[in-house]
């Protein structure tokens, strides 16, 4: 595994990262910490439903993809 792709830890739990190069930034996926933070049994399913009530609330789209990683 390079720094690139570098799985971190958080309570014991996997976050998977990413390291950006050119802006010299880590990127964390939302899934994972939607499921640390949640302790949700799915966690893709909490995301998925998250993003579509923001987006009918705010008028907001988190994100397209489904392995979206976010910023530090």
């Amino acid at each position: 595994m390079t720094q690139e792709t570098a799985i971190k830890l958080f309570e014991d739990k996997k976050v998977r990262t990413y390291w950006d190069e050119q802006s010299e930034e880590w990127y964390f996926s939302i899934v994972d910490i939607v499921e640390i933070l949640t302790e949700s049994a799915n966690s893709r399913d909490y995301w998925f439903k998250m993003k579509k009530r923001v987006q009918l609330e705010d008028g907001i789209e988190l994100s397209t993809t489904e392995n979206a990683f976010i910023r530090r």
